[in-house]
């Protein structure tokens, strides 16, 4: 039996914990205490995941991110993949069209030349697909045993047409939520990988661009108010985000939610919540209820939304409130998550 510890909210910490980096509590504390106050401007205060800027009167998104998974190689990607996905989503969902990368790599002395070859490989095959190019970056290479194989950090800019206008502010009562695809795939398959726990049905990451699918629903649909990827912290953390950047309370139907039956038995087996485990290949999308059915056979439609769903709603709220209706009938509140369920999972 492979133990699992609660990890518990510490909200005076002199250093930093595992949280820290979990897209929770600890995370969003983190940054509004230490990193807003310092790094403040115009363009931070749009709490966005990617930052809007106008440069020679062209509209730019611009975003950074890094990579420290654990393991490496897992089923349906590795370390690259990840790193070029992740960032071209979080351009996705200011309503950017992808452009240019960057690619900075820590790398401990003694890893494989060949592993490496295989994580920038798999870059340059994911660069491809989403129609950008990696135009800089950086190699450092640290002593033996003073880090852990690789990390990779990746920036990324796009283009945004000036009637795109997609931010967490812009959700609002009535609108509903879609959800592009099966949660809880890329924890479960990094959780599986790295434990050995060797479920009967083999869990995959869902790491993928999401272009196409993006780009279809901006075609079509000018107007969607909010598009957001719940990587760290999942579902209930990326939708308390956005009801608390709008000031607004979020309803979510339990029976609605797209999970795997592999997922669904793992996180039953390991006592975890589909909600808050990671996710790298789907997209939250908040639209107006009257282009909900149009934006969901969009979506079905495109590569990688086959199981979108209509999962909930947007509603008047005075504590900006995320509440899960379940199948009985009842309802709960569905909090930022406390603590790290599975550290570097990205």
């Amino acid at each position: 039996m492979i133990p699992f510890e609660c990890a518990l909210p510490q909200y005076s910490c002199d250093t930093i914990q595992l949280a820290h980096g979990g897209g929770g509590k600890l995370t969003q504390k983190l940054i509004s205490s230490l990193f807003y106050p310092y790094f403040k401007n115009e363009y931070l205060e749009q709490e966005h995941d990617s930052a809007q800027i106008t440069l020679t009167n062209n509209k730019i998104a611009f975003t950074t991110d890094s990579f420290v998974v654990d393991p490496l190689f897992f089923p349906g990607g590795n370390i690259g993949d990840l790193a070029v996905n992740g960032t071209v989503n979080d351009l996705l969902c200011s309503g950017a069209t992808p452009k240019y990368l960057s690619a900075g790599f820590i790398i401990e002395e003694g890893f494989s030349i060949e592993k490496l070859k295989e994580i920038v490989h798999t870059m340059a095959q994911a660069a491809q697909k989403a129609g950008v190019y990696i135009v800089t970056g950086d190699t450092k290479v640290i002593e033996r045993n003073r880090g852990d194989q690789i990390y990779i950090n990746t920036s990324g800019i796009g283009t945004i047409d000036k009637q795109v206008s997609i931010s967490p502010t812009r959700a609002k009562p009535g609108d509903r939520i879609i959800v592009t695809g099966p949660i809880g795939e890329h924890g479960t398959c990094i959780l599986s990988t790295r434990n050995n726990l060797g479920f009967e049905s083999q869990i995959k990451s869902d790491t993928a661009s999401l272009n196409e699918m993006v780009q279809r629903l901006l075609e079509e649909l000018p107007d969607i108010h909010v598009l957001r990827d719940p990587t760290r912290g999942g579902l209930s953390s990326t939708l308390n985000e956005i009801a608390q950047t709008a000031h607004v309370g979020i309803e979510i139907d339990e029976e609605s939610l797209p999970i795997s039956e592999g997922v669904n038995a793992a996180c039953e087996l390991l006592g975890l919540d589909p909600l808050y485990i990671a996710n790298e290949g789907l997209l939250l999308v908040f639209v107006e209820e009257r282009e909900a059915e149009r934006a969901l056979n969009i979506i079905k439609d495109s590569e990688h939304g086959e199981q979108a769903r209509i999962i909930g709603q947007v509603v008047e709220s005075t504590n900006n409130e995320v509440v899960l209706k379940c199948a009985f009938g009842n309802k709960r509140i569905i909090e930022m998550m406390s603590g790290e369920q599975l550290p570097r999972i990205c």
